[in-house]
């Protein structure tokens, strides 16, 4: 049977980030994608002018009906808005007990927030400790701790600090350093870190959540987790070299990129 990964998620109706995004990660690995929707944005490659957050309930109720249907076998999360739909989310995700990744989606790349100020803190009681691994970028990961996260010693800082506090495994991605863009993994106690070249190009729209998804993605197919975050790095940076130059801001990446080099 093919091997399948869900997406909860925002829409982006560009197509580049959101579980439009994810859906497209999942594909180039094999792997069946579904989406639960949280939320609606009205956005595109220049701007994000509105965002709608969806029924708590409504959300519980796509999440149930794919989960007695089609259960997957591996979970990521992305933006979900607000404390009422990342405790309905929690809630039946802690009863599905599922390898799950979440993304701490919070800022949009054009700078709109994608989840309410205190809702931070209810990520990390109620989602974070389900979490087989959490993927903050260094404004997550300092909103999540509130430690000052510019530099790799920092990153480590922050890492057993999200661990500490909630028992995943964390990937705080270095993607606003300067430099190499080098990702470490904190996972079984050991740093692992992965480094690629920087490559400059303003077409980095879905960045975060195409590399989750294909961390899900690699989860789904058997791959273990220092494994998965090494097959997603190489994707995602492949992606972003060849993206294709669409929209009049801040592009899209290529999620036609070969995943399992």
């Amino acid at each position: 049977m093919k091997p399948v990964a869900l997406t909860i998620a925002g829409s982006d109706p560009s197509g580049g980030a959101g579980i439009q995004a994810d859906l497209k990660a999942f594909h180039q690995f094999g792997v069946y994608g579904e989406a639960v929707l949280t939320l609606l944005t009205v956005q595109n490659t220049t701007e994000v002018a509105a965002v709608l957050t969806l029924d708590p309930g409504f959300v519980t109720a796509q999440l149930r009906a794919v989960l007695v249907d089609i259960p997957p076998a591996a979970v990521k999360t992305g933006a979900l808005g607000n404390a009422e739909i990342i405790r309905a989310v929690a809630a039946v995700l802690r009863e599905a007990r599922l390898p799950l990744v979440v993304d701490p989606v919070m800022i949009s790349k054009h700078g709109a927030p994608l989840i309410a100020e205190e809702a931070r803190g209810i990520m990390l009681e109620v989602l974070l400790p389900l979490a087989t691994l959490v993927t903050p970028n260094l404004p997550e990961a300092a909103a999540l701790t509130g430690l000052t996260v510019d530099s790799t010693d920092a990153m480590r800082d922050a890492a057993r600090q999200i661990h500490d506090r909630t028992g995943a495994a964390v990937l705080v991605k270095g993607g606003h350093l300067q430099g190499a863009a080098v990702d470490l993994l904190y996972a079984g106690g050991e740093f692992h870190e992965f480094s690629s070249e920087r490559l400059w190009t303003p077409n980095t729209h879905g960045t975060g959540c195409t590399y989750s998804a294909a961390i899900t993605a690699g989860l789904a197919i058997g791959l273990d987790l220092p494994e998965a975050v090494e097959k997603a790095k190489s994707y995602i940076t492949e992606a972003i070299r060849t993206n294709p130059g669409l929209g009049r801001g801040a592009g899209p990446v290529n999620h036609h990129a070969h995943p399992l080099q």
